[in-house]
């Protein structure tokens, strides 16, 4: 699976995207984002983080495939 980094995430990360192998304990993009946590615990400090997996907005209940391109981004700054 490809996962698509962006902000902070990346810096994190410290790449753009992120090859990932799912696991069978990791249905839907809520487990996807928690086994990244775990993986990389910097991901906990952020206050949110949105997910889109096959550019559509993830709300954590979809079922995600190893064909899926998920998008992890943190929260934006600025004004």
């Amino acid at each position: 699976m490809k996962i698509l980094l962006f902000g902070i995430a990346k810096d994190i990360i410290g790449d753009s995207q992120l090859e990932w192998e799912l696991t069978v304990e990791q249905k839907t993009s809520e487990d996807l984002l928690e086994a990244l946590k775990q993986r990389y615990p910097a991901l906990t400090k952020l206050r949110s983080i949105a997910l889109a997996v096959n550019g559509e907005h993830a709300n954590g209940t979809e079922l995600i495939q190893q064909t899926d391109e998920i998008a992890l981004i943190p929260p934006m700054s600025g004004g």
